[in-house]
């Protein structure tokens, strides 16, 4: 009799995410991208590992949100705020890489990445410190994404540094011209919130992002633009970081990233996207993302327009995000959060096939 099949968990998606560095750099023959990967992947086990132990003493815990499902609460007592070992390595190599080639665009990247770090900082400090599941109400934080996000949209809009041609192959592509401006918003505010809503299981958030972040900087390489060299490395080094991470983070969870994490990763997304002009593929790796945040939009707008017309909101989704809805379905967290694995790893596959052949 065969015997069973081990689960697809986080050592499966080390060594998968690994192999697949490993394929890269021997196919572009430049082994930098898997040294570090590797790199970050360390420093975060090891910053993660530490800053657990700090989080604990200052009893920074996770305050689970009421309506969300019963078995939740049991995670009430999990250290929060672990973006902070995530996002603070990567805004010190940003900072060094800055500086040391003076690029606007690579500043404009610093200075966003650093706002989204600041309001998941306070979102989760408040949070903790009210003993409730929101700290920002809901028009602060959407005001200081806003704020940030317009003025890295002018600024690299006006040196053109992003390109109103959105590229889907070499060959084709649409021109948004002043459109790309909402575009551009949208892109960089929907990815942050759709990373935060995904960050709802042990290690869902984490492990798609570092499968996100790997295609992203592949795509990039398979531009053949040198100038946009260093957008692989970063993108490289934060898929290495997001599993480091993981490694707590996963099932069951020793630590949560919090809004500081997932805000700042949605921003790092689509800011590398605008300034490379991979927002056409990183609208396929993040199927993911998109299809949790637009379970919530969907549940909210069926059940405004439903107690509109019926005087009683009806829903679609037993809970939203969609990742809740199989939960109560009876569904194991640990097998939703396999199950959204593959499916990112096969929307990473398609987008780079995609940008290959078109």
């Amino acid at each position: 009799m065969i015997g069973k099949i081990k689960r697809f968990n986080f050592k499966s998606l080390l060594i998968l995410n690994t192999f697949a560095l490993l394929v890269t750099s021997y196919f572009f023959n430049n082994y930098i991208f898997i040294g570090i990967y590797t790199l970050f992947f360390f420093i975060s086990l090891f910053a993660t590992k530490n800053g657990l132990k700090i989080i604990k003493k200052l009893n920074l815990r996770q305050n689970i949100r009421t309506e969300g499902p019963a078995k939740h609460f049991k995670k009430s007592e999990t250290p929060t705020m672990g973006g902070i070992f995530m996002i603070i390595p990567f805004l010190i190599f940003l900072l060094m890489i800055t500086i040391k080639l003076g690029s606007l665009n690579l500043f404009l990247l610093l200075l966003t990445v650093f706002g989204f770090f600041i309001t998941g900082f306070l979102d989760d400090y408040l949070s903790i410190k009210n003993k409730k599941n929101t700290g920002l109400k809901t028009k602060e934080k959407f005001i200081m994404q806003s704020v940030i996000s317009i003025s890295f949209i002018l600024l690299a809009y006006e040196k053109n540094l992003i390109n109103p041609f959105i590229t889907v192959s070499d060959s084709w592509g649409v021109n948004m011209n002043i459109f790309i401006l909402p575009i551009s918003f949208l892109i960089l505010v929907g990815m942050s919130n759709s990373v935060n809503l995904t960050d709802g299981l042990d290690g869902l958030a984490a492990g798609c992002s570092g499968i996100v972040f790997y295609g992203l900087g592949t795509e990039i390489l398979i531009k053949e633009q040198q100038e946009l060299f260093i957008f692989s490395i970063l993108c490289y080094s934060m898929s290495g970081i997001c599993l480091g991470f993981l490694r707590y983070n996963s099932f069951p969870a020793k630590i949560f990233m919090g809004d500081t994490g997932s805000l700042s990763i949605g921003a790092i997304m689509g800011s590398i996207a605008l300034l490379t002009n991979s927002v056409f593929t990183l609208s396929i790796f993040s199927g993911i993302f998109i299809i949790e945040s637009l379970s919530v939009m969907i549940q909210v707008g069926f059940f405004k327009i439903t107690k509109k017309l019926f005087h009683r909101g009806k829903r679609i989704f037993l809970m939203a995000p969609l990742h809740h809805h199989f939960e109560l379905k009876g569904v194991k967290e640990q097998k939703i959060v396999e199950n959204f694995w593959k499916i990112n790893i096969l929307l990473v596959i398609l987008g780079i096939v995609l940008k290959i052949n078109l």
